[in-house]
């Protein structure tokens, strides 16, 4: 490596996981041509990398929030891009990075044409912010962590529900406890982890969850069910019958693993493998969102090869009109795949699917979706700030 060349992170090479940082690069030639590298691997060791092409300015300097890519993992001027655009060495792998207490180390580097590695620099993205405690809980039938922000409060609290593959995810948890709201993220199967463990899915389960945050010292004392995060859901009950106290609430809207398109790339697309959820026989499965309580933000990315989250959508806003509520607002993603996740993170274009058991295509355009993460995460910590101040009665709220 030249001394003569640095590669700096700004304005901290330490930060969230879900915070921007900018790449410089000083000291080349004039209007030097480089390749910048991105790696690092998830929790189960599989790697990720990226590369992308500039040239350096008459200064021999390059600003990643300035200058174009000339080639590589993504062209044109995007400042994260060697972040989202990573991709695995192994096809049909998801990133993962669930413990919270394991951070996402990128080893960012400059290459001359021949090679030899001129600068590098390691960004240290946390997922969980100073100061915020976590605490696995194992209570009743409860598989879940929960995070608590730093402080007195009180803090509004949420209920964060993950549905990949079942176990639990912290990675949205506690990244908005750093960002100042009591969380409980729970397993959807509870203990028993696995969809294939399970033959129902219970409401009195998610009632233990929000019992549970009820009873946190840093909550807001006034508590009701009062705003919900919906992120490329169904408008129908899907796969397992929802149950409460013991009586079906609900029966699943089943699939059709045979209607799966099987493609080139060895991953299928399972988007038409659901059965519809405007035939007769299928009514009794929908969602009578117009019972539920409280204010709904609904997100659905347009490109989702999973399921049909924007037809889903507009089924459940069209519903809540038909009864005269306007208690939602909604969004939608042109180009956006299945997980939309916090953003910054290695873009997902096929992995395996928890229920098919199959390689899946989860759909969107790398640089669209990178955008929509972006944009949502922002939109769902205001509206959760809005909807659940501490100024009018606190609520728990699903994400």
């Amino acid at each position: 490596m030249s001394s003569q060349i640095i590669l700096r992170l700004l304005p901290s090479a330490r930060c969230l996981f879900d915070e921007p940082v900018q790449l410089k690069v000083s000291g080349l030639r004039s209007r030097q041509v480089v390749t910048m590298r991105a790696r690092s691997a998830d929790e189960r060791g599989v790697v990720f990398s990226s590369s992308a092409t500039y040239r350096a300015d008459g200064r021999g300097e390059i600003d990643l929030d300035r200058d174009p890519s000339l080639s590589g993992s993504y062209v044109g001027v995007e400042p994260m891009g060697l972040l989202w655009s990573m991709r695995p060495d192994i096809l049909h792998k998801r990133f993962q990075k669930n413990n919270s207490l394991n951070p996402h180390v990128v080893r960012f580097s400059v290459h001359e044409e021949e090679g030899r590695v001129l600068a590098e620099a390691t960004n240290e993205r946390l997922l969980i912010g100073e100061g915020v405690s976590r605490h696995p809980v194992r209570e009743g039938n409860i598989h879940g962590v929960l995070f608590t922000p730093p402080g007195q409060g009180p803090f509004p609290a949420v209920l964060d529900l993950y549905t990949f593959g079942g176990g639990v995810s912290e990675k949205r948890a506690s990244l908005l406890a750093s960002r100042g709201f009591v969380v409980l993220t729970m397993s959807l199967y509870g203990h028993d982890d696995m969809p294939g463990n399970t033959k129902k899915i219970q409401l009195d389960y998610f009632e233990e969850g929000i019992q549970l945050l009820k009873k946190q010292d840093k909550k807001h004392p006034k508590e009701e069910l009062r705003s919900h995060v919906w992120i490329n859901g169904c408008s129908a009950n899907t796969a397992l019958p929802l149950y409460y106290k013991n009586s079906q609430i609900l029966p699943a809207l089943m699939f059709d693993v045979s209607r799966i398109i099987h493609t080139e790339l060895g991953a299928g697309i399972v988007k038409y493998v659901l059965n519809s959820t405007l035939a007769e026989e299928n009514k009794v499965t929908l969602v009578p969102i117009e019972q539920a309580k409280g204010h709904f933000l609904f997100a659905a990315a347009e490109d989702d090869l999973n399921w049909d989250s924007k037809a889903y959508m507009d089924q459940m806003v069209e519903r809540l009109k038909h009864h005269g509520k306007e208690n939602f607002e909604s969004v939608c993603y042109p180009g956006a795949g299945h997980y939309l996740e916090p953003p910054y993170g290695p873009f997902c274009p096929s992995a395996m699917h928890g229920v098919v058991h199959a390689a899946a295509l989860w759909g969107g355009e790398p640089r669209d979706h990178a955008a929509a993460e972006v944009h949502l995460w922002k939109k769902i910590q205001d509206y959760f700030r809005t909807h659940l101040s501490c100024d009018a009665a606190l609520s728990e709220a699903k994400l």
